[in-house]
């Protein structure tokens, strides 16, 4: 063929399929914006203060842990896990805090993260943690402190407000200071 050669697409199904990319362009912008949203979610890191997120833990042996019925005592909340070696390095100091602590009004509440039943438990006895533990079922406590990892221990005061989050291991030292002192307001 010589001279203007015939389109192969005619002019309305060009426009059509601009119309197809366009459309194509939009739905990938909004789907870069509803994944960018989850980042900058996930990049804020644990919860640091204001009001602790509200949770139920329901422990090992079935009994339910509601975060607001302790409103009036000092809460530690310990994120760990039985496969976490720096766990294991923190637990003793922890039971030792809640023997310590106990009659005071702190209440202590474990959160078993990722982890089977038969090694949490065994983890549990091994260490002869009394104070309740259970397992975080589908990570769902986790997420509402935006935990990056185990441990992590969050203090939480008498008027439900987040205190002095521990980023990794902590020992007895660090959370005797920061229950007297939070024992000692009025």
């Amino acid at each position: 063929m010589t001279g203007a050669e015939a389109p192969l697409v005619s002019a309305p199904a060009a426009g059509l399929g601009r119309r197809w990319q366009l459309l194509a362009w939009l739905l990938l912008a909004a789907l870069l914006a509803v994944v960018g949203a989850k980042l900058v979610q996930v990049s804020r890191g644990p919860a640091t203060s204001g009001a602790a997120p509200l949770f139920t833990l329901v422990d090992f042996d079935g009994a339910q842990h509601a975060l607001q019925a302790y409103r009036g005592k000092v809460v530690v909340v310990n994120f760990w896990a039985s496969w976490c070696a720096p766990c294991a390095a923190e637990a003793a100091d922890l039971e030792q805090a809640w023997q310590a602590y106990r009659e005071r009004g702190v209440v202590f509440l474990g959160v078993d993260y990722v982890d089977t039943e038969p090694e949490a438990r065994a983890f549990i006895t091994l260490w002869q943690q009394t104070y309740p533990n259970g397992p975080d079922r589908g990570t769902v406590i986790a997420q509402a402190f935006r935990i990056r990892g185990v441990p992590e221990t969050y203090i939480i005061d008498q008027r439900g407000q987040l205190q002095a989050p521990i980023i990794g291991p902590t020992n007895l030292a660090q959370l005797r200071a920061v229950l007297d002192r939070l024992l000692a307001q009025p």
